[in-house]
């Protein structure tokens, strides 16, 4: 636990606190400041300057001649004055150059806040321009994919050279399937006379195989109608 400190100022004591919060260290700092009260030991500048005033007020005042001690008193107040002034242009002085330094400071954060508004756009850019490029990188490569593939090709001569004998070939290979459609049609036509011969031919052997089968028919019952009168003859001859 902090131990209590003791601030006194304008003649009062300030009863001791422990463990200020910050709000009560910024009210004593405060304090101080205005009366100049920069140390917790002796009496403080304000005091001294208001017992200097107090006692050239009472000296004024008196009935007495005392010139001289007023003037004494006053140029000891004046003294006092300007030892407690001195203090206050110096803290002046370092107000105005907090202030400036303040200023100072809120030009450099808005320059470094533009800074990083201009490096952020900077960095926008820099990827726009990346993805720009791999794809400009992309496409170099493909065309130089492209152009060694086209340069392995043979030339165009050759190319042209292999071309006109393919289409010889063709020519040619067209001109046997020509031949061979006529041959094909020719055999096709002596095929089908053939089967045709073949099927009339077969119809004359069915017409002579059943011309033949007729005459043996008639043959064979001529030769039983002969058998059958040679028998009758021989019965009629032996009943005789």
């Amino acid at each position: 636990m902090l131990k209590g400190r003791k601030v006194s100022g304008r003649g009062e004591a300030v009863t001791a606190n422990y463990a200020f919060s910050p709000l009560d260290d910024d009210i004593i700092i405060k304090h101080r400041l205005l009366t100049r009260t920069t140390t917790t030991r002796g009496e403080p500048p304000l005091k001294k300057l208001q017992k200097k005033f107090t006692s050239f007020v009472v000296e004024v005042e008196k009935d007495t001649d005392n010139y001289g001690d007023c003037e004494k008193l006053a140029k000891a107040f004046l003294q006092e004055m300007s030892t407690f002034e001195i203090p206050l242009l110096k803290s002046k002085a370092v107000v105005d150059a907090n202030v400036r330094e303040k200023e100072n400071f809120n030009e450099l954060k808005d320059d470094i806040n533009r800074q990083i508004v201009q490096a952020q756009a900077d960095i926008e850019d820099l990827k726009r321009l990346l993805e720009e490029s791999k794809i400009e990188r992309q496409h170099k490569e493909e065309c130089e994919a492209i152009r060694k593939l086209i340069a392995a090709q043979p030339p165009r001569s050759e190319t042209q050279k292999m071309i006109t004998e393919l289409e010889k070939e063709i020519a040619a290979l067209d001109a046997e399937n020509t031949a061979g459609s006529r041959m094909l049609e020719l055999r096709k036509k002596q095929f089908t006379l053939l089967l045709h011969v073949v099927d009339e031919l077969q119809n004359t052997i069915e017409e002579e195989q059943k011309s033949l089968v007729e005459e043996m028919r008639l043959a064979t019952e001529e030769l039983k109608n002969g058998i059958e009168d040679a028998s009758g003859g021989s019965d009629a001859m032996a009943v005789d």
